[in-house]
């Protein structure tokens, strides 16, 4: 049930969908999965879905659970693919502006930030590349398989690897500046959360449950905080694991895991502002007017929290067990997609669902990323596809 551990850590990873099914199994004492909830015909669609474009250079995971994403930026789509290809696309067309053929098994990126793109791989590399063409700027050697996006300022880049190191490089020429080492459990989810850097801090994610802040100058911790508290008789039962994107909005850091708990954080000091018992592993997504916290869980229910005190505007159960996405806001809509290709539009008002379209044929394990008026959305099989939606 488990896969072999990597041979630098003796932690065992469990895929998702796995875990997922031992779950229920346990739940239901063995004897019955749950069925993903049939879609139900919309009758007056409040709103129209269109595909603009979609490009067959996404970040295909060759069937792992990997770290690897689509970035978005002003001058272009960023993709990279487990086979070591990274793309940077046209946002309009979906045209190849570059390609670079890396050579590597890739699991974490792309990170874009200033005139670098970052991509890591299982065989403990990190390669800066050239924003402008792709060519490469550096690459080095890391202590483990890299999991997760890196972050970076423009001048130091963040890693987080799988034996439970995070370290900080130059962007200059990749030589290291500090790392530190925490314990892991012996059995987590295959997958960890990037860390994001805001001002002169770096904020990590652990499979314990806990958030961790360090001096980004030279790793010393400034604080650490308990997001979900590992519990259960069984190691499965303790999974705590923090994977879904840490998401910043001023000055409050929301962390989700799968240990139960959303949390809302003082950013600066680690406080709690308020915690929900929600099990998630895929992320959320904040309100344009910023009032509402919008999350996906593990059972396939879409939520909607106040961003205040975290209480519980809605929570639509109409997607049970479809393996959604993180959530996006486009075009004033809550959007999932699922693990059929499928798109769901929700009205933010009561979660109804108000549209859908199926752009793709696979699972969307990629955050939903949201430029003006198109929403890009990439399948494990390496779909790329961007959207416009339309209020009727």
């Amino acid at each position: 049930m488990m896969s072999a551990p990597l041979a630098s850590t003796s932690r065992y990873h469990l895929p998702l969908a796995m875990l997922a099914s031992a779950l229920v199994l346990s739940a239901c004492g063995g004897t019955s999965v749950r069925q993903p909830a049939v879609l139900e015909r919309i009758e007056q669609p409040e709103v129209t879905v269109e595909r603009d474009w979609r490009s067959g250079r996404g970040p295909a995971t060759n069937g792992y659970k990997l770290g690897l994403t689509a970035t978005l930026h002003r001058d272009a789509l960023f993709t990279a693919d487990a086979d070591g290809r990274v793309y940077a696309l046209n946002r309009e067309n979906g045209d190849v502006i570059w390609r670079a053929d890396t050579d590597l098994a890739l699991s974490g990126g792309p990170t874009v930030e200033g005139d670098q793109v970052l991509v890591g791989s299982r065989d403990a590399e990190l390669v800066a590349l050239s924003r402008a063409d792709g060519s490469e700027l550096w690459r080095t050697t890391v202590s483990s398989e890299v999991v997760a996006p890196p972050a970076s300022n423009g001048e130091t880049v963040i890693v987080r690897t799988v034996d439970g190191r995070v370290a900080a490089l130059s962007a200059g020429d990749g030589s290291q500046l500090w790392a530190t080492k925490r314990t892991v459990p012996p059995l987590t989810l295959r997958g960890l959360s990037a860390p994001v850097i805001v001002g002169r801090i770096v904020i990590s994610g652990l499979e314990t449950g806990r958030l961790v802040a360090q001096r980004l100058d030279d790793g010393e911790p400034v604080w650490t905080q308990a997001v979900s508290v590992p519990s259960g008789r069984s190691e499965l039962e303790r999974i705590a694991d923090i994977d879904a994107p840490l998401l910043v909005e001023g000055s409050t850091l929301y962390a989700m895991s799968y240990g139960g708990d959303v949390a809302a954080l003082d950013v600066y000091s680690g406080d709690v502002r308020w915690r929900r018992a929600i099990r998630t592993y895929s992320g959320g997504a904040v309100s344009e007017d910023g009032e509402r916290l919008y999350v996906t869980d593990e059972e396939g229910s879409v939520w909607a929290l106040e961003t205040s005190n975290g209480a519980a505007a809605w929570k639509s159960e109409a997607l049970s067990w479809r393996r959604l996405s993180a959530p996006a806001v486009h075009q004033g809509f809550v959007a999932v997609a699922d693990f059929e290709g499928y798109v769901h539009y929700l009205s933010p008002e009561n979660g109804r669902i108000v549209g859908r379209e199926r752009p793709l044929g696979d699972r969307v394990d990629v955050m939903p990323l949201v430029a003006g008026s198109h929403l890009f959305l990439a399948d494990v099989e390496g779909r790329v596809v961007a959207l416009r939606a339309k209020a009727e």
